[in-house]
């Protein structure tokens, strides 16, 4: 079937994640730098929140230009990466409004880990879907990119909740910059 609603869906449903993020951060009473200062938890959590739905459109985008067609399969796929992505919001929130304390920042690093692998099942159900060799296929090859991440989201989790809070923080980070530049592998798929 065609891709075109799934792409649609996806691309309003990843809006609304972005809008409720930023409703998280909450005008300050005062008038001064001071009260800024305050959020900066909270501001901090909403950018790296913001960074991963990017970063997640961006790549996902590419995915379906890749992608010739849908089927059932890759719909629920789809939506069971949408339903970690929806949780982001909540994640990013409460760590930040708990400034980065171990299990929020650990909670974090679960939804994200999980993320991941949505992603990746619904990777290997559009790859399955177009039959063995395809483009995409080839393209994901041994997907180093991807098992780094899921090894960083684990280790994040573990940092935070037995090393320290912050290092689990830090490690979040690690997967946002292996993927802020698009899969360049996934671009030259979709070209064809």
């Amino acid at each position: 079937m065609p891709k075109g609603r799934l792409e649609a869906f996806t691309d309003g449903v990843m809006a609304i994640i972005i809008t409720i993020m930023v409703l998280e951060l909450k005008v300050p009473h005062g008038e001064d730098l001071a009260v800024l200062w305050a959020l900066w938890p909270v501001f901090l959590s909403y950018g790296l929140s913001f960074l991963y739905v990017g970063i997640y459109w961006n790549n996902h985008h590419h995915l379906m230009h890749a992608t010739r067609e849908v089927s059932g399969r890759i719909l629920w796929a789809n939506l069971h990466l949408l339903f970690w992505l929806s949780l982001l919001p909540f994640s990013t929130g409460w760590m930040g409004e708990n400034h980065f304390a171990r299990v929020p920042t650990a909670l974090l690093g679960f939804n994200l880990l999980m993320a991941a692998i949505a992603y990746t099942i619904l990777l290997l159900a559009i790859i399955r879907h177009h039959g063995p060799g395809n483009r995409i296929a080839e393209a994901v090859g041994g997907d180093r990119k991807g098992k780094l991440s899921l090894a960083l989201y684990v280790a994040s989790i573990i940092a935070a909740l037995w090393v320290d809070h912050w290092a689990g923080f830090v490690l979040l980070f690690g997967p946002a910059v292996i993927w802020l530049v698009p899969d360049r592998r996934m671009e030259k798929a979709a070209k064809g």
